[in-house]
């Protein structure tokens, strides 16, 4: 992960619930500048760190926020939405069958819909493409193959967890002071 002394492209903000934590690990919660400004001006949220670069109309000037803060709370604890990115998450991204992680990644009905299976959260796992293959249209019990871990429906915790596991590629030092990874600084 590089830590950029620059803005990133685009000049987004980190956004932090009213506690100062991430609304979001992964993907990061980042807004443009221009929804941020907004926000500014509907006293949405507090600005907590700047940039150093400058925004002019005719009558104002303002430095950009890098960070910001709600003022509203907004409470992490109802169920997250069963998504296939919500899916690969709670899975980090590893196949439930072989263990292997990578980008042929799919979806798979522990019990195949063609035997009464059902796509819902404790039912669906993450499979590469050779297992799923494999698996077929029949149980694990039925193919031989086992699975890692049972399937279950994920807290919005649970996933917030997952998400510190995969930091994204460029963070701006100013984010740092709110974000909980083992950042290693590049000379």
């Amino acid at each position: 992960m590089q830590v950029l002394t620059q803005p990133p492209s685009g000049w987004p903000a980190l956004v932090l619930n009213a506690d100062f934590r991430p609304l979001s690990y992964y993907p990061l919660s980042l807004w443009s500048w221009q929804d941020v400004i907004k926000a500014v001006w509907q006293d949405r949220v507090e600005v907590v760190q700047t940039y150093d670069k400058v925004v002019r109309s005719p009558s104002l000037e303002y430095r950009l926020p890098s960070v910001i803060a709600l003022r509203d709370f907004i409470a992490q604890d109802r169920a997250p939405a069963f998504t296939r990115f919500n899916l690969f998450l709670r899975d980090e991204f590893t196949c439930q069958y072989c263990g292997t992680g990578g980008r042929d990644m799919t979806f798979d009905h522990v019990v195949p819909r063609s035997q009464g299976g059902r796509t819902t959260w404790d039912n669906i796992v993450t499979a590469c493409a050779p297992c799923n293959l494999r698996k077929g249209g029949r149980t694990p019990r039925q193919s031989g193959m086992l699975l890692m871990s049972r399937p279950v429906q994920p807290t919005a915790w649970q996933l917030q967890a997952h998400g510190r596991r995969f930091p994204p590629h460029f963070l701006h030092e100013s984010w740092l002071d709110y974000l909980y990874w083992d950042i290693e600084l590049e000379p």
